[in-house]
């Protein structure tokens, strides 16, 4: 598999101070056609109109004194899936979930051990297709500190927090390209304090990105 690395600067402005009304706000508002969010088979309908595997991640925003945070994992190296990735919180869909916020919220506690009760739902992204055969419904949480973590050793290495700022500017949007099966695939990638935010959690973030800086 050859990788081309290949930086392109997507546009809007960084976004500093938010407060949880305004994140509200903005996820409510309708979304102009011109927000393009991105997903693995976004150009690939043969794929997305198969059966999929039904799947949340929480997007926790915490509401830190010094500007806003994304509480992000690790995965461990040992596992079999994603092994070492950095994900949000989050995973398949169980048949005793009430719906896509349920399924986010129960894996958060599953995974870190972030009570329900310190996540208040500010709004939903746009379901994000992957190509092995996902459709993942990013939920976006706000969290009132202070809360406290207790993360399943046997799938996460680490949890950390990256300033909501940082991720929002459009110059850490990287944009990575490689060859497979014949193809070309592309994919986001947002290097940050030695830690290398990619695939899919890099994918979800700018679609955040394009609807608040739109």
């Amino acid at each position: 598999m050859l990788i081309e690395q290949q930086t392109t600067l997507l546009p809007g402005s960084p976004i500093a101070g938010v407060t949880r009304d305004w994140l509200r706000d903005r996820l409510a508002a309708p979304r102009s056609e011109e927000v393009r969010l991105h997903g693995d088979v976004v150009d690939r309908p043969e794929v997305a109109s198969r059966d999929a595997i039904s799947a949340s991640v929480l997007v926790p925003i915490v509401n830190r004194p010094s500007g806003a945070t994304v509480l992000l994992t690790q995965r461990t190296a040992h596992l079999a899936d994603h092994a070492g990735q950095i994900s949000f919180p989050g995973g398949r869909a169980e048949p005793e979930d009430a719906g896509p916020v349920h399924t986010a919220l129960r894996e958060a506690e599953e995974e870190v051990g972030l009570g329900r009760n310190h996540v208040e739902i500010i709004g939903l992204l746009a379901d994000y297709w992957t190509i092995t055969g996902y459709r993942v419904t990013p939920v976006v949480g706000w969290i009132e500190p202070p809360f406290s973590l207790n993360p399943d050793s046997f799938e996460v290495a680490d949890v950390f927090e990256v300033p909501l700022d940082f991720l929002m500017h459009p110059a850490r949007h990287e944009r990575h390209s490689y060859e497979s099966n014949g193809g070309r695939r592309q994919y986001f990638a947002m290097p940050y304090e030695g830690r290398h935010i990619w695939g899919a959690t890099a994918a979800i973030i700018v679609n955040l990105h394009r609807i608040l800086a739109r």
